[in-house]
């Protein structure tokens, strides 16, 4: 059964669904499928910065049982991506300091499901996640999220360098969590405007990025275990977040 109920198949119905601007986390394109109007809405949607990526004609057909996709599907997103200010201004309202999280590959949609409800939980005000070669928002993610997503604005950027930027000249420090940070997390001052850098599932927050945090921290571990899934590390440091804000 198709995981993914929010979805457009053929290439009359997915051009147009670009051009009205719908909502669209990506689209699929079976592998060898760029000719004619597959490549006209490979640029249209390219220069929407739209996400696009090539699989076998197989994960189409397993997205569209019926068969009639025509070489190209658009998974539809379950929520309005919101803009970086929309985050700041969400903060301001609240009267808060601007808490952020910042997602640097993470793949798994069930990861990032499950960092957004705890985002959420601790009073994150977003969370930041890249356009490309990351997940985005399906209904598979809304659901390991508990219904998270639905909540807590998500900012999609196309450069997290550029993002981070924006986000020290609104006055955030930024911390990666990396094995080899400077320090434990929970010896860190995680006060203030704040945004946490949670890398991917496998090389972890990518150099350039981690090159522009301000701090690092680092998780200890005494088990044999070297590292926690990136869901499980992100609710570690953002609880600590928390309860440095409670006690303030």
């Amino acid at each position: 059964m198709n995981e993914e109920t929010n979805i457009i198949a053929g290439r009359n119905p997915v051009f147009e669904a670009i051009k009205a601007r719908t909502e669209i986390s990506s689209i699929m394109v079976a592998k060898g499928s760029t000719e004619g109007t597959i490549k006209a809405i490979i640029s249209t949607a390219r220069k929407k910065k739209i996400p696009v990526k090539e699989v076998s004609p197989v994960k189409l057909d397993g997205l569209v049982p019926q068969g009639n996709h025509q070489g190209v599907v658009a998974i539809i997103s379950p929520i309005k991506y919101q803009s970086l200010n929309d985050i700041f201004k969400i903060a301001e309202e609240k009267g808060e300091d601007p808490l952020i999280v910042i997602l640097d590959g993470i793949e798994d949609v069930h990861n990032l499901g499950a960092i957004a409800r705890t985002a959420e939980a601790c009073g994150a005000h977003g969370i930041v996640i890249p356009m490309h070669r990351a997940a985005s928002v399906t209904t598979t993610s809304v659901k390991a999220s508990a219904g998270a997503l639905m909540h807590i604005p998500v900012c999609r950027v196309t450069n997290i360098t550029v993002a981070m930027d924006e986000m020290k000249k609104k006055g955030l420090w930024i911390a990666g969590a990396d094995m080899e940070g400077a320090q434990p997390y929970y010896k860190s001052n995680l006060k203030g405007p704040f945004a946490i850098v949670i890398g991917g599932e496998g090389q972890g927050i990518r150099r350039l990025v981690l090159e522009k945090c301000d701090f690092t921290v680092n998780i200890p571990m005494k088990g044999r275990m070297s590292s926690l899934n990136a869901s499980n590390a992100a609710a570690v440091i953002l609880f600590e977040v928390l309860r440095q804000r409670e006690n303030q």
